[in-house]
């Protein structure tokens, strides 16, 4: 699995019950989606393509593990599950190393998208390879 996120939960991200609220548990999946996709597809905001060519998120779930507290020490790991034409969909543990323990995970379905169109389009061959290796 690619490492994609290491973090600390802060206390300021910690709801009145005193473990991370969801907001931020999303930011951090959402933060290592973009390692993701640089490490998988070569793909930048500042990239060649970026102003015609991105990524939309279609589909998330959520499953939450264990409680995670202010100061325990996180890492996200991901593997990608499926590669289809137009898309990919993604497996993200988030670890917590403080407690050696599963947190949470996040399955998502992310589209290659088309920023003047706005809509999904087929992702190369080359695109699809690439992710290949990361099955």
């Amino acid at each position: 699995m690619l490492i994609s996120n290491k973090s600390i939960a802060q206390p300021w991200e910690c709801d009145v019950m005193g473990h991370l609220t969801t907001r931020f548990y999303l930011a951090r999946f959402d933060d290592a989606s973009y390692h993701v996709l640089l490490e998988v597809f070569g793909w930048t905001i500042n990239g060649q393509t970026a102003k015609t060519r991105g990524w939309a998120d279609v589909r998330h779930v959520i499953e939450y593990k264990a409680e995670v507290a202010a100061g325990d020490v996180l890492e996200i790991r991901t593997r990608l599950t499926k590669i289809g034409g137009k898309s990919f969909t993604a497996l993200y543990e988030m670890f917590n190393l403080s407690k050696d323990e599963l947190a949470a995970t996040l399955e998502s379905v992310c589209v290659y998208f088309d920023l003047e169109n706005r809509c999904a389009v087929p992702m190369t061959d080359e695109m699809r390879e690439q992710a290949a290796n990361y099955l």
